[in-house]
């Protein structure tokens, strides 16, 4: 019986060609190879089970083979090739920088990129989770980094980009491996069963591309499971038994009974899920993602955001154009309410039922929410028509005379029997009340004195600010010191007994008719005078009606917070401590070549 080998080595990518998803790198890496300008140091970076270390080690193999192809590829048959793929090659070099990342790990690396290659062009070191090197080692890796032996070529591969010093970035050429899109795995995992001579369905494959988020190592895994599980017929029902996943049947089934507020149907089909085993967040967060895709096949532009079985896509269509975008919006806010507070629920059932309920009712709510068209329609803007005012003449006034040259000029719109009338502008005269036109019913314009309202304001703002002006008082040190006392007294009726006794030792005085002084002794008293400074401020201006008083504080540092007798001497002190008892300590740590940490 041969030995088993799972299928995430077992179809491994040999091949550039053979990389599933990253076109854009394994186009650039290839172009780079035959036109001769590799760079001396790669980083590569992106999600887990994506291809940068099989990347790495293609690129490893293509630049040694000694038959390379037209297309860019490794030829297979030479010797570099046959020793690589047996697993002998001596110019290829891995390092897991999760378990070796130590200076000595990196000092040794250094150590042996010195020696030039026995056969081939390159010696290429992979560096693999990178990110778990430590900072003396990255700084170590520095210069050999920036200035390698012509033949040495560095491949560091790492999820966690941001993790890596920006030395080491900017001495790298960056390639940023993408998450595996869905198509491309179910592709990938119908070819491995095609070749492993499996039956799966299309929806099962789909199914688990979505499950592996993107990893095309877990979806090789999670085949694996399953093939094991269902003895090599992979179908719907059994991939969802086995990855406990929640069929969407259940939440089209759960729309049904709500919108028809069938709350009886909504509480047994909870039931129904809860005795398979799962869990509330998740039946809450499924529905979420449920609703969510309803809500993006609302609009046909964004409609190939839809994550979803291919025979499921028509029915999330169609259940989308009978859904209310309102009501779906308002469920989705209901569920991330209730699935941030499962945590802190005692029954968790009990919480997730009542979810179920509100979404039950949510219609009912957002009707009588909702206003009333008509009564809405009623409110609306009404423009009141003008009736047009008949002129006899434009020309002549009743008694036959010319009008003035400052007489108001009327024009008639015939056509639309509308009144437009241009009145000229008053002229002010110093010393006299403004005054409005008026329209009497004859046609005819006249004056009367009124006073515009933007004056009256104006005159009404200006006779306050002269009312403060004459109210306002400066300080003097004697109404200083009463609203002070003013101030302690309302302090003590709101029960702050701590500041009321923490603001008698300070001192208040006066330094200009407009700013008071604070003087505060330590720190302590500083920080209780903070909290009450505005408050106080606010007293002193209301107290002498001058908003222009403002605050000074004084900090007066005392002798013992400056030198605490009671303070623990710091790791440093602790040193020249002992060593002023001790010299022989000094001598010691010199002898050894030893560094202190303070």
């Amino acid at each position: 019986m041969d030995k088993f080998i799972v299928s995430a080595r077992k179809y491994r990518p040999q091949t550039f060609d053979t990389v599933v998803g990253q076109s854009h790198i394994t186009t650039t890496l290839k172009n780079a190879i035959s036109h001769n300008q590799l760079a001396h140091a790669f980083l590569f970076c992106g999600p887990r089970g994506v291809g940068k270390t099989t990347c790495a080690r293609i690129l490893a193999k293509t630049i040694n083979c000694e038959n390379l192809q037209p297309n860019g590829e490794a030829c297979d048959n030479c010797v570099s090739c046959k020793t690589f793929n047996e697993g002998t090659s001596l110019n290829i070099h891995e390092l897991d920088a999760a378990s070796n990342n130590s200076v000595e790990d990196i000092r040794t690396l250094i150590e042996q990129v010195r020696f030039a290659p026995q056969m081939g062009k390159y010696k290429v070191y992979i560096i693999d989770e990178v990110h778990m090197l430590s900072s003396s080692a990255f700084n170590a890796f520095l210069k050999t980094l920036e200035e390698p032996p012509s033949y040495a070529i560095f491949i560091l591969a790492t999820t966690e980009k941001h993790k890596i010093l920006p030395t080491i970035l900017s001495r790298c050429q960056i390639f940023d491996f993408k998450r595996i899109t869905i198509n491309d795995t179910v592709e990938h995992l119908q070819e491995i069963a095609t070749k492993e001579e499996i039956k799966a369905e299309g929806p099962a494959l789909h199914v688990i591309a979505q499950k592996s988020e993107g990893c095309m190592r877990d979806a090789l895994s999670i085949l694996d499971k399953i093939v094991s599980f269902t003895n090599g017929e992979l179908t719907y029902q059994n991939t969802l038994e086995h990855l406990n996943i929640l069929d969407a049947d259940y939440f089209f089934r759960f729309l049904e009974a709500m919108q028809q507020q069938k709350l009886s149907d909504a509480m047994l089909l909870y039931d129904d899920i809860n005795r398979k085993g799962f869990e509330g967040d998740m039946v809450l967060n499924a529905f979420s993602e449920f609703l969510r895709n309803l809500l993006v096949c609302k609009d046909e532009k964004v409609a190939n955001l839809l994550e979803v079985v291919e025979s499921f896509k028509d029915k999330y269509i169609a259940t989308a154009k009978a859904t209310s975008a309102s009501w779906i919006i308002s469920a989705l806010n209901v569920l991330n309410e209730a699935e941030i507070n499962y945590k802190q629920a005692r029954n968790k059932r009990l919480h997730v039922e009542l979810a179920l309920i509100k979404l039950t009712y949510l219609q009912q709510a957002l009707d009588i929410a909702a206003p009333d068209k008509k009564k809405v329609a009623e409110k609306a803007v009404q423009f009141r028509a003008i009736k047009p005012i008949a002129v006899h003449s434009l020309q002549s006034t009743d008694d036959g005379k010319k009008p003035a040259a400052d007489s108001p000029k009327t024009v008639v719109n015939t056509s639309s029997a509308k009144l437009i009338i241009e009145e000229p502008k008053p002229v002010y005269q110093p010393g006299t009340k403004p005054a409005t036109a008026t329209t009497t019913t004859s046609g005819t314009v006249t004056t009367s004195p009124k006073i515009a309202s933007l004056a009256k304001i104006r005159q009404q703002v200006a006779e306050q600010n002269n009312a403060n002006a004459h109210k306002a008082r400066p300080l003097t040190e004697e109404e200083l010191q009463v609203a002070w006392k003013e101030f302690i007294l309302k302090l003590k009726t709101a029960n702050k007994h701590s500041v009321v006794s923490t603001l008698e030792m300070m001192e208040c005085k006066m330094r200009t008719p407009e700013l008071f002084e604070i003087t505060c002794f330590g720190n302590v008293q500083l920080g209780f005078l903070k909290q009450e400074k505005t408050s106080l401020l606010e007293h002193v201006q209301h107290f002498f009606h001058n908003p222009a008083i403002n605050i000074h504080v004084e900090l007066v540092e005392t002798q013992e917070e400056e030198n605490p007798a009671d303070r623990p001497l710091s790791t440093k002190e602790q040193f020249v401590k002992m060593v002023e008892k001790y010299p022989l300590v000094k001598e010691l740590k010199d002898r050894l070549g030893m560094e202190l940490d303070y």
